[in-house]
């Protein structure tokens, strides 16, 4: 519901300010009846797929379940919008929907954090990429939530002028729109809920080094400290050492994997970087208190 809403919200506050009708929107379902978000708020779209007019930007937005959503029917009405030249967008995990009909492929995108992982192995041939927002000429892709507002920020800056975008983003008492690097940090310190700047360069570091091992003294050198330096900051900060840290990223990657691929759990160990399938279930049940095929099962029950 936040995803949707800093849809909608930023576009009404356009047409308020500039006195005039500048946008007009409609909520499509992928079938009849009421939508219901998983707060239990319900959404009485204006029309199904089946019936709903042309328009000039659709943006697709689901819940959690979008890796495994399956919806034909507005598939047929997205193709045809698109060719009559409409722009495609989704917010949160939206674009597993549109990867998974080829409707990203050879664009840049992004979605929530967490389904990045899986979203990377389904979908190699799409490029993407961990900001909050990504515009990719005809498409248009957020993390969710506030990734979604400044996205919404940024197209009406584009259609409408710096000051409208400006103007709207006071109306939320919201910062304006950030730079791309300053997007990336924000997503990597919400991702994290790190606020050490020094720890949160360190992680930055360590993501950037993928799959393979990181030494900790090479991270210190690049950031100009002693190694002393950063595992004290790491103690203070998330009350782990670099490198133990750097293994709870791996398995909280493998989670995620587990939660929204369809890697088996063997192929997801060893994209963790463990060897041995053992030594992976053992420090995956270790910090979770589960076993990676409980997990998997659990999903699989939903």
């Amino acid at each position: 519901m936040m995803a949707f809403s800093s849809v909608i919200e930023p576009l009404r506050a356009a047409n308020k300010l500039s006195g005039e009708a500048l946008y007009e929107w409609s909520i499509i379902g992928g079938e009849k009846g009421i939508i219901r978000a998983s707060s239990g708020i319900a959404v009485t779209p204006d029309y199904s797929a089946h019936n709903a007019p042309a328009v000039d930007y659709i943006v697709v937005c689901s819940g959690g379940d979008a890796d495994r959503l399956q919806a034909p029917q507005p598939l047929n009405w997205i193709r045809k919008n698109l060719r009559n030249g409409a722009h495609l967008g989704s917010v949160a995990d939206g674009a597993f929907y549109l990867g998974r009909a080829g409707l990203l492929d050879g664009y840049a995108c992004t979605l929530h954090w967490q389904s990045q992982p899986a979203f990377a192995e389904a979908f190699p041939e799409v490029k993407l990429v961990r900001d909050i927002y990504v515009i990719d000429r005809t498409r248009f892709t957020s993390a969710g939530g506030i990734g979604a507002f400044d996205m919404m920020l940024d197209l009406i800056g584009r259609q409408h002028g710096e000051a409208l975008c400006r103007g709207v983003a006071e109306w939320f008492v919201h910062d304006r729109i950030r730079a791309s690097t300053d997007r990336e940090r924000l997503q990597l310190r919400l991702r994290t809920g790190i606020r050490d700047d020094l720890v949160l360069d360190a992680v930055a570091h360590l993501e950037a080094g993928g799959e393979g091992q990181v030494l900790i003294s090479t991270v210190a050198d690049r950031l100009g400290v002693t190694i002393e330096r950063l595992e004290r900051a790491f103690r203070a900060e998330v009350g782990l050492l670099p490198a133990e840290y750097f293994k709870r990223m791996k398995l909280q990657r493998a989670r995620d994997l587990l939660e929204h691929s369809a890697m088996s759990v063997r192929e997801i160990g060893l994209a963790s970087g463990y060897q041995s399938f053992s030594a992976f279930v053992r420090a995956f049940r270790t910090v979770y208190g589960k076993t990676p095929g409980q997990v998997r099962r659990v999903v699989g029950e939903r």
